[in-house]
């Protein structure tokens, strides 16, 4: 039993598919049936139910499994910390983020302050991101709406009010205000379900017994200004981002509503080792959305 064996056994137990733990682990499928067959034949029990080409993980897998993610979790600590030990700025720092736009300034200022760590971002779902907090696969998770799972440490950016976004001369530009039932019949822009404007909408809306009406919906919210300006339709966004449209044809006007907001969060596993570079990039995320004055979020994200 090596820790080759181990590693593509747990990719296959969390995904419970052969052909997609090969791709991430980067190998031909082949190689990696022929390992968990070597080490089902060592232990002495199958470690998966298989039935064609579908496998399960059974009770003997899952038990293994769970000594498997403790060994190869102290295994990863254990090289961070040296690495960690062996230079001030070395060391790696995993993100993963819903939209990666409010991001932009602080990594840019995260890499000019320690340019020897090697950063690598993820664009996830919040479903993903607790998935790859459960997995150690990240060490932070910046998260647009609430991450609910035991055993995380959360962090409050910032919180900013969500207005709706309108093109210039529509029937609403002019308003001090809207409620959720003026725009019951308006055509949204919005991100597909799990994003957290297509979350908060379906949240306004829940109310009223009526489900919004969606135009577009898309996994690039950084069009989502565009395409309102083009007159396609109506969305949310940041109000604090008003300052970037300033010149641009559209208008913002409040919802009376509550809850509409965003909270930007700073999530982590709370027994995950907390290296150097992810303690720094924890202050520096809180110093840099405390700032007074600083860079406001850009409203595609």
């Amino acid at each position: 039993m090596d820790l080759l064996s181990l590693r593509y056994f747990r990719a296959v137990a969390r995904r419970e598919h052969i052909s997609r733990a090969a791709e991430e682990l980067r190998v031909a499928q082949p190689s990696v049936s022929r390992t968990l067959a070597r080490l089902e034949a060592e232990l002495g029990v199958p470690l998966f139910d298989r039935q064609g080409r579908t496998i399960r993980l059974n009770r003997y897998g899952a038990a293994f499994l769970r000594r498997v993610e403790r060994a190869l979790d102290e295994l990863d600590v254990g090289r961070r910390e040296l690495a960690d030990a062996a230079g001030p700025d070395r060391g790696s720092l995993a993100l993963a983020a819903e939209t990666l736009l409010p991001l932009a300034g602080l990594l840019g200022d995260y890499r000019t302050a320690h340019p020897g760590v090697a950063v690598r971002l993820h664009q996830s779902t919040p479903a993903a991101m607790l998935d790859q907090l459960r997995a150690r696969e990240v060490d932070y998770c910046v998260a647009s709406q609430p991450l609910t799972a035991p055993g995380l440490d959360t962090v409050r950016l910032r919180r900013e009010e969500v207005q709706l976004v309108v093109p210039a001369g529509h029937r609403l530009a002019g308003r001090d205000r809207v409620t959720v039932a003026d725009l019951r019949t308006e055509p949204f822009i919005t991100t597909r379900t799990g994003h957290w404007q297509r979350d908060l909408l379906e949240r306004l809306f829940a109310p009223t017994g009526q489900r919004p009406v969606v135009c577009c919906e898309g996994d690039e919210p950084g069009v989502t200004l565009h395409l309102i300006r083009a007159g396609i339709g109506v969305g949310l966004a940041p109000a604090a981002a008003r300052d970037v449209t300033a010149g641009e044809p559209v208008a913002w006007v409040p919802i009376d509503a509550p809850g509409c907001h965003r909270t930007l969060s700073l999530v982590r596993r709370a027994d995950s080792y907390l290296s150097p570079a992810a303690a720094r990039f924890r202050d520096l995320a809180v110093a840099h959305f405390a700032a007074a004055g600083g860079p406001a979020p850009d409203p595609r994200g």
